[in-house]
């Protein structure tokens, strides 16, 4: 049947499908609730999705790295049950979504994922190159996953794998977009260990959670259909990324589903409770 648009849109909050309740049409609060606080400066409020793995993952290298002053809070933000939308969360993000930081040793909100990476990259002077050519690539590839990554989980994810029907047009169209993203990566990975060259980074911490999960399996269950096993060094780069010991911790951090899960983290003898 053919969609014909109505001169005025509408919210119809019945349609939107699995997701329906994470989104509305207006921004702001929909009720009071003050955000926990734990003992450390760093406190986080999150999510396991793609988005939010990749700030625990930059939190647990740094630990790993020996920057103590990375400790965190780890707050679940459950997203379906509407946590997003409670006022204190709104100051710290007024775009009401995850992942969202406060560094009470600064004073500053910090919201939008990428932003984070960055935000820690320069406060702890890791993980980001300070020379001016190996920035910038590494910002390059930083902003290239915060605007390809949409088209992957909004667009590729949601028809294929979460719209209420299956439609032939928007996932051919944006599985299209998948492939020739993955395209652009495996072409990078021919030349380079890690995404923006010789160095591990913030660029891969970003791109990993996104394009990892879709190459292993993890996501939307689409690698046969996408053929992820032939971008090899797509894959080579995941097995690196993902064998990790601090990615390995970061990705079960405000988990509440699968195998392993760490709804809350607080001090890395969480870990040890699994």
């Amino acid at each position: 049947m053919t969609y014909t648009p109505p001169e005025v849109w509408t919210w119809d909050a019945e349609s939107g499908g699995r997701f329906a309740s994470i989104n509305r049409p207006v921004a702001g609060p929909t009720h009071d609730k003050v955000l926990p606080r734990g003992d450390h400066a760093l406190q986080l409020y999150s999510l396991a999705t793609p988005n939010g793995v990749k700030v625990t993952v930059m939190l647990e290298e740094l630990l790993a790295a020996g920057h103590t002053g990375a400790e965190y809070d780890a707050w679940l933000i459950q997203i379906q049950e509407g946590d997003q939308f409670g006022s204190g969360f709104v100051d710290v993000n007024p775009n009401s979504k995850i992942p969202a930081l406060f560094d009470h040793d600064t004073g500053l909100r910090v919201f939008e994922s990428g932003a984070i990476l960055l935000y820690l990259a320069d406060k702890f002077g890791a993980f980001i190159p300070q020379d001016l050519a190996g920035r910038t690539e590494v910002l390059n590839w930083l902003f290239w996953l915060q605007g390809s990554a949409p088209y992957l989980g909004g667009g590729f994810g949601h028809f294929y794998a979460y719209a209420p029907e299956k439609f032939e047009y928007p996932i051919n169209r944006f599985a299209m977009e998948a492939k020739r993203q993955l395209d652009v990566l495996d072409r990078q990975l021919a030349d380079h260990a890690f995404i923006a060259g010789d160095q591990y980074s913030i660029a891969d911490m970003a791109i990993a959670p996104w394009y990892g999960g879709v190459v292993s399996g993890e996501t939307y269950d689409a690698a046969k259909f996408l053929d992820t096993a032939s971008y090899k060094h797509v894959n080579r780069w995941v097995e690196t990324i993902f064998a990790r010991p601090a990615y390995q911790r970061g990705k079960i951090v405000n988990r509440t589903w699968g195998e392993k899960q760490l709804p809350e983290r607080h001090s890395a003898a969480d870990f040890d409770k699994l």
